[in-house]
């Protein structure tokens, strides 16, 4: 065989290999996204992960036809990191992520030529409908997908959700709001920076001296407060905006009742429920106002009782904060001077980079360039904040 063909030959094998691998591993991430989403969104995405299976599928078959070993699935594993990415951050940003994977894959595993016609002319169908994928995910994304697979047919459109897109059309004043643990690290990473430029400031100009301790930790302290105060009155006006969607809902029911009683009988359609049987549910329940307000405010906005705590929030972000601020004080609890000075930065540094390694769960960047960005961040604030001590020396 020449050179020329072995090339060839190992060139189909890299891309079918690749391209077996991203499928695997997109239909995970599509799963893990579903798990988070409102059914009908859910659905979609779970239609989607078949379609990678099915492309996967259609590569094996080519990889057969050339004598090529197809990998166990268990060998294509999806890194711990990405797994929480999927799990914790923001749906829309997930979405974003996967849209312009689903154009990386396009442009570059997909478009470029093999040497070899046949599986070209699989790479370019799979390419088509990776393109699809695409344009399905933005729809995703802009709240306009109609329900259809990339693969097949526009879905029929159910006539309940269609009635209900209508309805719940003029009710654009709900609100939602984020999870704590993103609050924590993002208070985290305030208390560290703006107590670790303090201590640096002060450090610069007194020497290092016991000064610093008490700058640092009140500095600490006042951070935590500020942070916890602030969580504590975020907390509580959504509440009140919840509060409010309520009592919007209160007058809906009265001033639209049988509008608000198809609404609900709607929302059980599709659930699953015959419309006969859907109906009568939602008329008991339009007896009661209370009770059609509560099962309302469930489906529509996900107020089922149970709300946010503000205290809840205020303690889990005084205490990130805190935790976060007190780090680059440490070191003047059992020294001073210049030894104190360079312990303090350099433990200071590596939580920055660890602090901005776990924001990356939320931004979807790679963890160690969130991670340096962080720490480089760290060296321009305490290195300017140094420098500021030292032409203010007391």
């Amino acid at each position: 065989m020449s050179s020329a063909g072995t090339d060839v030959d190992r060139q189909v094998r890299e891309r079918l290999l690749q391209a077996w691998r991203g499928e695997i591993l997109a239909g995970r991430v599509y799963e893990l996204i579903a798990a988070r989403m409102p059914e009908r969104e859910a659905d979609i995405l779970r239609r989607m992960a078949e379609a990678e299976s099915g492309h996967r599928q259609r590569l094996e078959a080519r990889m057969t036809e050339l004598g090529i070993e197809i990998p166990s699935r268990e060998t294509v594993r999806m890194s711990r990191w990405l797994r929480l990415q999927a799990r914790l951050a923001p749906v829309d940003r997930l979405l974003a992520a996967r849209e312009a994977a689903e154009d990386e894959e396009v442009d570059g595993l997909y478009k470029r030529s093999t040497g070899d016609p046949v599986t070209d002319e699989l790479l370019r169908g799979i390419r088509r409908e990776e393109r699809a994928h695409s344009r399905t995910v933005n729809e995703l994304r802009s709240g306009k997908s109609d329900g259809a697979t990339p693969d097949s047919a526009p879905a029929p459109v159910n006539p309940a959700q269609a009635r209900l897109d209508k309805i719940m059309g003029r009710e654009k004043w709900h609100r939602t709001g984020g999870g704590w643990i993103s609050g924590a690290i993002y208070g985290a990473n305030d208390g560290l920076a703006a107590v670790f430029g303090i201590v640096a400031g002060v450090s610069g100009a007194t020497g290092g001296s016991s000064f610093v301790l008490t700058a640092g930790v009140a500095a600490a302290v006042a951070s935590a407060l500020s942070m916890a105060t602030g969580a504590f009155l975020a907390e509580r006006s959504e509440a009140e905006v919840a509060a409010a969607n309520v009592e919007r809902e209160r007058q809906e029911i009265a001033e639209h009742p049988e509008e608000e009683q198809e609404e609900l009988s709607l929302f059980y359609q599709l659930k699953g429920i015959d419309q006969a049987t859907a109906d009568a549910m939602a008329s008991q329940l339009a007896r009661q106002p209370e009770a059609m307000l509560r099962a309302l405010a469930a489906e529509e906005f996900g107020i089922a009782g149970d709300r946010g705590d503000p205290t809840q929030a205020a303690i889990a972000a005084g205490i990130s904060t805190g935790l976060g601020a007190i780090v680059p004080v440490i070191p003047f609890i059992f020294t001073t001077g210049t030894v104190a000075i360079v312990t303090a930065a350099i433990i200071s540094l590596v939580a920055h980079f660890l602090v901005g390694a776990a924001k990356s769960l939320f931004t979807l960047r790679t963890w160690w360039s969130a991670g340096f960005e962080m720490t480089l961040a760290g060296v321009i604030v305490g290195g300017a904040t140094y420098l500021v001590g030292l032409a203010l020396p007391t």
